[in-house]
Order: C-alpha cells, then structure tokens, then sequence
C-alpha cells in the first residue's frame, strides 16, 4: 500500500435483486491503488461478478459510495464518457462484432472520444499489434482463434488508454494455453502501462499471478490477501 488516495475506493456497497430477496453484495468495502492488480475470487453467485460491474458503473448500487480517481460515481449521469475515458473492460465472452473486423472492433470504444478515422485506424493497428495479432486487423472474429478473438478485446479494452482495466473471467472459455497467453498479456500491460488491473476468476492459479488476491462469499469479501 503506498499513501496516495486509492484509484478505487468501494464503501460499503449494497446490491440486490429480485425485488430485494436476493443480496448480491452485503456491505462491501474495498480499496485499490493505482498500478495494483488485484484479482476477486470466490464460488458462483458471490458476487465478485457485481462488485466488477457496479465499478464500471454497469450496475447501480442499492447503496454505499464509490469513488474512482476520488470522484464519487454512483450519482454520475454521464457513466458512457467515464466509462470510454477511465475504464477498459473485458468480458469472459469477447462481445467482438461479427460484422467488424479486428481493427474496426477495437475502434468501437473511440467513438465516444474526438478523434479522426485515420487516428482511429492507427491507433487499432498499433494495438492489435501490442497484443501479437499484426497482420490480422483485417479478420473477422470468426477467422480467429477463441484466444485470439479475447485478445482483439483486450486491444479494444485498451483503445482510450484507460487507466483502470476491468476483467470478468476473461479466460472462463479457453483453453490452458490461450488462458495462460491471455493472464500474462493482461500481467504485462499492467506491469509497462501503470494501469491498476482488476480480475475476477475463479481459478486460483490465475488469482495467485495478482498483487492481492480478495476472496468474496455470500456478497462480502472473506479476505484481503497480499503475496
């Protein structure tokens, strides 16, 4: 922990659904610095997978504050330019446009900022590149690999160089080779790019490459680990 304010501060959040029967998060409390990867680990249904969303503002909490950058964003009402502008996201289904190609995929989130085409273009090409797929920004997801189709949407998570990345079991449908190339691109944007880095998994091995490993149950978090 170093004496810099968090990049992510999570107070004591509540989240339920169903009408309320069902508690997703339990008062969850949570802070995260800047460069830090943390994975959230945990069984099926704890709620590690809400904690992620109401972060990147894809849920709304019941109630409880959280601050990104110390600017509170649960009253936010413009979250589709914080999102596009602090916040790259990687879902365990790549949600690639099977229309688009690699490149024209991993522009989709510069829309949202002013840039040109011709910017847009480079930029996805340089990133396709980062991620070992040069030579393929002209493919459509269904002329790649599973793992090469998660890579394209860790370039498009990428594209206006947020600082906080998001990524909800991002190996979940692949196999061990292509999780693994996966983890470790994800560890090595982290480690040269100084982005904070927030994981949930439920494979302990890929929760042990973090900085902390948070263990969730029952909507609250058990444990806090650091290595």
């Amino acid at each position: 922990m170093n004496d810099q304010a968090p990049v992510i501060d999570v107070r004591d959040v509540v989240k339920t659904f169903d009408k309320g029967l069902t508690r997703a998060l339990d008062g969850v409390t949570l802070s995260i610095d800047k460069g830090e990867f943390v994975s959230i680990t945990g069984p099926s249904g704890c709620g590690k997978s809400t904690l992620l969303h109401a972060i990147a503002a894809l849920e709304k909490p019941d109630s409880g504050e959280i601050y990104i950058n110390g600017e509170e964003i649960t009253s936010k009402r413009d979250l589709s330019r914080y999102r596009a502008r602090t916040i790259g996201l990687v879902f365990q289904l790549h949600n690639l446009l099977p229309n688009l190609s690699a490149s024209e995929n991993v522009q989709v989130p510069m829309y949202e900022i002013s840039i040109s085409p011709r910017e847009r273009r480079k930029r996805a090409d340089e990133l396709l590149g980062l991620v070992s797929l040069q030579g393929k920004e002209k493919k459509r997801p269904t002329q790649l690999s599973g793992g090469e189709r998660q890579r394209v949407a860790v370039a498009r998570a990428l594209s206006n160089g947020p600082p906080i990345i998001l990524a909800d079991e991002p190996t979940g449908n692949l196999d061990s080779k292509a999780s693994l190339q996966v983890i470790e691109l994800l560890k090595n944007i982290q480690r040269e790019q100084g982005v904070t880095l927030v994981l949930v998994t439920h494979n302990a091995s890929i929760a042990e490459a973090a900085d902390r490993a948070v263990h969730m149950l029952d909507g609250r978090i058990e444990s806090k680990a650091e290595d």
